[in-house]
């Protein structure tokens, strides 16, 4: 079961929540964190990181010397990451998302490919025997979306056999996604079982539950939604749950020792351990909607 925990903004304890439903979920989990401009679970998880992989796309390569200039390639191109100037094919790589088709559509077989690397994925257990990986994206790359698609793919030490697949699919996988609500987090949330929506009751929060939740709504993703910094703000995070269909799983109080151990890189359930039965309550609940969904 994959479960996606996202948010619609930075600083709502996504990656609190994230953390503590691994550790709860217990020894075997798979965990990835995919906010790979920023990420920092390995912060509160602690993995040894023993496999590292440097990944990114495939640009196109012009041969001149066959290149008919037919246009073909700009033609079929949707992203404009190559031009037909006179005589001369131009490669714009800031444009291109390595889709491949203006090399599989070239009828002279003039273009090759290299690949580009926009940054590593790297893995490892931690002490809580958690499989863990995480992509680190290249700092001045633009494009976030090839290295999540590259760490989803990504099998534990590299295996990419059937036997690997059937383990996967038998195990928790819990994915942490970007803040926000553009692309990186739409590629995080594809192919997913489950989203776990992160927010608090703040007119912010809010604002921001509701674009990810449009997002879940597109995709068909059943969502459920927990409160963090619960006992703040107002009750219209609450009535929006109640009027879009958003069941609310969990509510974390505004409490100082939370901010305090987590500042401190502790995780959620190591500071109050009485959190642990609630975050396996959580999966169990999580588990029911998704059979519910299936069935």
């Amino acid at each position: 079961m994959r479960i996606v925990v996202a948010s619609g903004k930075g600083g709502t304890g996504k990656t609190t929540i994230a953390t503590s439903l691994a550790l709860a979920a217990g020894e075997g989990v798979r965990f990835l964190d995919c906010d790979v401009e920023a990420p920092n679970a390995a912060l509160f998880l602690a993995p040894q990181l023993t496999e590292r992989k440097e990944v990114g796309i495939l640009l196109p390569v012009v041969d001149e010397n066959i290149c008919t200039h037919c246009g073909r390639c700009a033609e079929v191109c949707e992203f404009h990451a190559i031009a037909m100037i006179g005589k001369k094919t131009l490669v714009f790589p800031e444009l291109c998302h390595g889709c491949g088709s203006c090399t599989l559509l070239c009828l002279e077989k003039a273009i090759s490919e290299r690949l580009e690397v926009m940054g590593v994925l790297e893995s490892g257990p931690t002490p809580a025997g958690i499989d863990f990986a995480q992509g680190v994206m290249n700092v001045g790359e633009p494009m976030a979306v090839p290295i999540i698609r590259e760490l989803k793919k990504w099998q534990r030490f590299g295996l990419d056999t059937a036997e690997n697949h059937r383990l996967l699919d038998q195990q928790f996988e819990i994915r942490d996604a970007p803040p926000g609500a553009s692309c990186p987090v739409v590629e995080t949330m594809r192919d997913s079982d489950f989203l776990l929506l992160v927010t608090e009751p703040t007119p912010f929060g809010l604002h921001d539950l509701k674009q990810v939740a449009e997002i879940a709504r597109e995709l068909g993703i059943p969502a459920g939604v927990v409160v963090n910094r619960d006992g703040i703000g107002d009750n219209a995070v609450e009535a929006y749950c109640a009027e879009a269909g958003l069941p609310i799983l969990l509510r974390i109080p505004m409490e100082r020792r939370f901010a305090e151990a987590i500042a401190q890189g502790q995780t959620l359930v190591e500071v109050a351990p009485e959190y642990r039965e609630k975050f396996l309550l959580l999966l169990t609940k999580i588990q029911g909607y998704v059979q519910e969904t299936m069935a």
